[in-house]
């Protein structure tokens, strides 16, 4: 107990203790538990002991380390004091010489240079001086104040150079000097250059041009040279604009092509002599100047070509148009019995009514609308010649921005006469012209002729079989966007193709929908007959139509796309290469498409709708009949003798179960080849598709039919049967088209399984069945059971 009186117990200790034991108990208990402490720590104590002798050796270590450290210490401070502190403050004295001597030798440098740049002043002030005495050395004096002029100022003002500079002959500050030498060569050389351009001298125009630069006086030199080439422009649009020719076809649209490339010739000829003496960039200040005329002479030639061809006038006529025809032929009260050719003139002779015609000469608005597409077309690439002659680029050769129209372009007088005389006539007679086209083509639309649905009668036509008014509007529809395009105008394209898209829309959709409603709908005139047979004719052309119509569409945007550059590798697209300011190649890409895919949406709609009315009106009720006939006095519930019969038969006879697939296939092919040798290829495969959907459907209900009607001899007959009919139908046609049978098909094999194979499929589901057996199942597990369910058991009829 005296060992344990000086240890306090702790609250928390969960350990037995001597303090708070109640017997004895737990006092063993507390004693044990401190005889194992006492244990612990005297093994930590021998441990520590044990690792003391170590200690102490790397503390001895420590010591004879310090100690050599200590002598080193003092060796390297005596060091420094004997040695490199000297030599410290020697060399420090020696930098501090060396900095000075520096310091005088700049001093002196630059003293020199000062007086060097004197002098050089001086001997150009006299220079000048003595060449523009008696010599008359214009070129010398030039080349003196340029040399003057590549010096400082701080030079030519300083005091020293007014200190020395000035003598008896040239007493005058040199700056004085040097501006009225400057000013007085300026008005010589100015002279001499207007003087030279008087008289066709080209030699001396070159000579005097290429001294402004040398005497500070760029902007003059600049200003005589583009009045210099402005005159030659002037005179040459006077020569082509003048004379006693005809000027009808593309006179105009040539004059302006002159103009355009003169100018294009002027500044790529003179563009190398202006950049090498007045530095890069400076052709920008000529081509300005050569704006204003090329704003003046085009100016002219817009006017005189508006005024001439009285293009107010045919936009009046334009705008007050009526379209007639069209109008009349959406109006409710219009009908119209189409024969097997339409009418070919509007009005009628005789009818009392003037011409449609009269007032707007549809081949004068083709006329204008070609010559001002070649002069929209010139313009763009006069407004790319300039915008690529103005870009800047830097070092590597790299356009630092996108290309883009140039100011003074934008600025210009020409610029609007442009919009005002060309584009905004263009959009509106574009637009006309491509309506009253459309309106036109349906006047004078023909049908195809000798068509009949008896396969036996040759056609007296050629595929596709359309109305002519579908090829007269899709060339038209190609003759508007490529000269649309070739403009190069981005408002032109925003403007006439989303137009052409409206009239294509409305006006030639539209008639087509009146007449598929109205005129041609495939209706019988007696409940349960069939419709007539030209109504079926005209009402397929209608629908070709559709079709033919969405191809050309297609291919004429494709084209105009140039889809074959989109490879890798290839050159840039005639879009971009029209089209290369900014974005406006995308818009214009995006217009297009957006051209194709509403007209194509229209459309598709539309050939949806006309398949779902042959499929009810022509399809259905032709089927019917066939699927009867072909199902007749058939029975898949046969006898005893009935099988003995049929298996003493070879197969070139007519066995019962060939029969059926005979039949049907006379059938089908009676009704359906008609039809196909008539549609369209793409409108023949929908509608083929939606017939084979709906003959699944009369298949499975016929199989349905036959419950409690079949055995198994008769389920393997109608699994032949149901195989052949499928392939008569689908003949030459998508395979795809088998998948609409797969319920047929599925029925027919769970009738012709053997017992133990079905009880065998019965026990599965899912993918289990489907990787046992192969096949993808439609028909769940209730519908297999079902069918099942449908045959007879034993062989015999009851």
């Amino acid at each position: 107990m005296a060992l344990i009186d000086g240890i306090k117990p702790d609250s928390h200790d969960t350990t037995p203790s001597v303090y708070t034991a109640t017997s004895i108990s737990e006092i063993r208990a507390a004693l044990s538990e401190l005889s194992q402490r006492d244990a612990t720590v005297t093994a930590r104590l021998d441990t520590l002991l044990a690792t003391q002798k170590d200690l102490s050796r790397q503390l001895s270590r420590l010591d004879l380390a310090r100690a050599h450290l200590g002598s080193e210490v003092t060796a390297t401070r005596t060091i420094s004091n004997t040695i490199l502190s000297p030599a410290a403050t020697t060399a420090h004295r020696i930098s501090s010489a060396v900095k000075k001597l520096d310091r005088e030798q700049a001093a002196v440098k630059a003293t020199l240079e000062v007086v060097e740049q004197v002098s050089e002043l001086k001997s150009c002030v006299l220079g000048v001086h003595g060449s523009m005495g008696a010599p008359q050395d214009w070129e010398t004096a030039a080349s003196y104040l340029f040399r003057a002029s590549q010096l400082p100022d701080s030079v030519i003002d300083g005091a020293f150079a007014e200190e020395i500079v000035p003598t008896a002959e040239v007493p005058d500050p040199p700056r004085q000097t040097l501006e009225a030498a400057s000013q007085s060569l300026c008005g010589l050389f100015l002279r001499e250059f207007e003087h030279a351009t008087a008289n066709g001298d080209g030699a001396g125009v070159t000579r005097f041009f290429k001294l402004f630069p040398l005497i500070r006086r760029k902007d003059v030199g600049l200003d005589a040279y583009g009045r210099y080439v402005c005159s030659g422009i002037a005179a040459r649009a006077r020569t082509n604009l003048g004379g006693s020719q005809r000027r009808e076809g593309l006179f105009y649209a040539n004059a302006l092509t002159k103009l355009f490339e003169h100018i294009a010739q002027i500044v790529d000829g003179h563009e190398p002599l202006v950049e090498r003496h007045y530095g890069v960039g400076s052709m920008v200040k000529v081509i300005e100047r050569i704006q204003v005329e090329a704003d003046a002479q085009g100016g002219i030639i817009l006017d005189t070509w508006a005024e001439e061809r009285r293009v107010g006038r045919r936009l009046t006529d334009v705008r007050s148009y009526p379209f007639n025809f069209l109008v009349q032929s959406f109006l409710p009260s219009q009908k119209t019995t189409i024969g097997s050719v339409a009418r070919t003139g509007s009005p009628a002779p005789g009818s009392g009514r003037t011409s449609e015609d009269e007032g707007v000469d549809m081949k004068e608005i083709d006329g204008l609308l070609n010559e001002a597409a070649v002069m929209l077309g010139r313009w763009s690439l006069y407004t790319r010649f300039m915008a690529t002659k103005t870009t800047w680029s830097d070092s590597n050769g790299e356009e630092l921005s996108k290309l883009s129209v140039p100011p003074f372009i934008n600025r210009s007088t020409l610029h609007k006469r442009v919009n005002d005389l060309l584009i905004e006539p263009f959009n509106t007679m574009a637009t006309f012209f491509f309506r009253r086209s459309v309106e036109k083509s349906f006047q004078l639309d023909e049908w195809p002729s000798d068509l009949t649905l008896n396969p036996n009668k040759p056609l007296g036509s050629s595929p596709p079989f359309v109305t002519s008014a579908v090829d007269d509007v899709m060339y038209i529809v190609n003759q508007v966007l490529q000269r649309t395009l070739s403009t190069g105008q981005r408002s032109v394209v925003s403007s006439v193709i989303p137009s052409v898209g409206r009239v294509l829309g409305s006006d030639f959709f539209g008639m087509i929908q009146r007449r598929m409603r109205d005129e041609c709908y495939p209706k019988a005139a007696i409940q349960g007959a069939l419709p007539p047979e030209n109504t079926i004719i005209q009402f397929l052309v209608l629908t070709n139509n559709l079709d033919v119509a969405t191809d050309y569409v297609k291919r004429i945007v494709h084209t105009c796309l140039g889809s074959e550059h989109k490879q890798q590798d290839s050159p840039p697209s005639p879009i971009a290469a029209a089209f290369p300011f900014n974005n406006e190649a995308i818009a214009v890409e995006r217009t297009l498409h957006n051209l194709e895919t509403a007209f194509s949406t229209k459309t598709t709609d539309l050939i949806t709708e006309a398949l779902d009315v042959l499929l009810k009106q022509v399809m259905r009720p032709r089927l019917r009949p066939v699927l009867i006939d072909t199902f007749r006095t058939t029975t898949y519930l046969p006898s005893s003798a009935h099988t003995s019969e049929t298996e003493s038969q070879t197969e070139e006879t007519t066995s019962p179960e060939g029969a059926v697939p005979m039949r049907f296939e006379r059938g089908w092919q009676a009704f359906t080849l008609p039809i196909k040798r008539l549609l369209t290829a793409a409108t023949w495969d929908k509608l083929l598709a939606t017939t084979l959907a709906h003959l699944a459907r009369s298949l499975e209900k016929r199989i349905w039919s036959y419950h409690s009607r079949i055995n198994e001899l008769g389920a393997v007959w109608l699994e032949r049967d149901i195989s052949s009919i499928v392939s008569a139908a689908v003949k030459g046609g998508r395979y795809e088209f088998r998948n609409l049978f797969a319920r047929c098909t599925q029925m027919t094999l769970i009738l012709g399984m053997e017992g133990d194979e079905w009880e065998e499929v019965a026990k599965m589901e899912g993918g289990r069945l489907e990787g046992e057996t192969g096949v993808v199942w439609v028909l769940d597990g209730e519908e297999r059971r079902k069918v099942r369910g449908m045959l007879v058991s034993g062989s015999s009829a009851p």
